[in-house]
């Protein structure tokens, strides 16, 4: 049965979080060095696979003439092609693992390269097509302050139901990464867990603010399902299942709290 696509369910584009402001640093502190570790998971979309070709991070540094200015190369990046389709549940993968400059970072991008596909519901493998203006690498807002021997981590968040379009009846898609940023450190947001019954097909979750969607992801094998790095407040959850045989369900009055773990009672769907 084909996975059902957030597209219709969703208004607008989901938005990159907004990393948490840290205070002016001085000169000597510019000087330094910082520890950046940059790991990826995923919301998943209509597919069996979808494999991204990762060869480089750069980061984009603006200090004012003091320091490191412009786009530097990040060390210890782990090159390689990652299916996202695996990382869901609280599962990621680490991309990076090295030192940067101590400063004001402006924005991070990531290089891909040219193997980047799908594997359709039908199980056709289909290359990936990447607008010209992406092909030098995909930039990511952060404008965040980092400071000497802290070490930061910075999770990725790709939503491949927003990011991946099919290209009308060709059977082609294309690449518009629309990925959201959470800084996983002492001063990351609340998360919520729990899980979806009958764990046979995965079920959307979408947690609303309003109208708006504030996160989304897919239940995993066992039904699991995580959203993490959430501004405190009370929200509603949406859930679609892909079995269409399923009724879908809402839980409303969710309460997330700062640096805390909400976990929400197993829900079991009914026909």
């Amino acid at each position: 049965m084909k996975m059902p696509s957030l597209k219709h369910l969703v208004n607008g584009v989901l938005f990159l979080s907004a990393i948490a402001s840290m205070a002016a640093c001085s000169k000597s502190d510019r000087n330094g060095k910082s520890t950046m570790q940059i790991s990826l998971t995923d919301a998943p979309g209509d597919f069996k696979a979808v494999y991204i070709d990762i060869q480089q991070i750069d980061v984009n540094y603006d200090n004012s003439g003091e320091g490191v200015n412009g786009w530097q190369t990040m060390g210890g990046v782990k090159k390689g092609i990652y299916n996202l389709l695996t990382l869901v549940n609280d599962r990621d993968t680490l991309l990076a693992d090295g030192e940067i400059s101590s400063g004001n970072i402006k924005d991070i991008r990531l290089v891909l390269g040219d193997n980047n596909w799908v594997v359709t519901n039908t199980g056709d493998s289909v290359k990936l097509q990447i607008p010209s203006g992406q092909s030098s690498g995909v930039e990511l807002k952060i404008n965040m302050a980092v400071f000497d021997g802290v070490l930061y981590k910075l999770l990725l968040d790709f939503d491949v139901a927003k990011s991946i379009h099919e290209a009308g009846d060709a059977g082609k898609y294309i690449l518009q990464p629309v990925i959201r940023t959470v800084l996983e450190a002492a001063l990351q947001g609340g998360s919520i867990k729990g899980a979806v019954l009958p764990a046979t097909l995965p079920t959307a979750i979408l947690l609303m603010n309003g109208t708006d969607t504030v996160a989304s992801t897919y239940s995993g094998a066992d039904g699991g399902y995580l959203l993490k790095g959430l501004v405190a407040g009370s929200y509603t959850l949406q859930y679609i299942p892909v079995d269409r045989t399923l009724q879908p369900a809402t839980k409303q009055g969710v309460t997330v709290e700062f640096d805390k773990v909400t976990t929400i009672d197993t829900l079991t769907l009914v026909h």
